[in-house]
């Protein structure tokens, strides 16, 4: 191999380095937020089913407990 062909493979490993980090660290960001989304979810259905036709939330003593996933 001649210099210049080992420099752009060198050049080549490095560019695919930098894009597997940059892929690991974007799965990361993106597991964090389908966690954070399943959580509102949640918090959304358990609001509504607690909310009474006036708006205004039910009082406790009529409050549905949320379901078990």
């Amino acid at each position: 191999m001649n210099e210049n062909t080992e420099e752009r493979i060198i050049e080549l490993e490095r560019t695919v380095a930098d894009l597997d980090r940059t892929l690991k660290d974007l799965n990361q960001i993106v597991a964090e937020q389908s966690f954070k989304i399943d959580k509102m979810e949640k918090m959304i259905f358990y609001l509504a089913q607690n909310f009474d036709t006036s708006g205004s939330i039910k009082p406790l003593s009529e409050e549905v407990p949320p379901p078990h996933y």
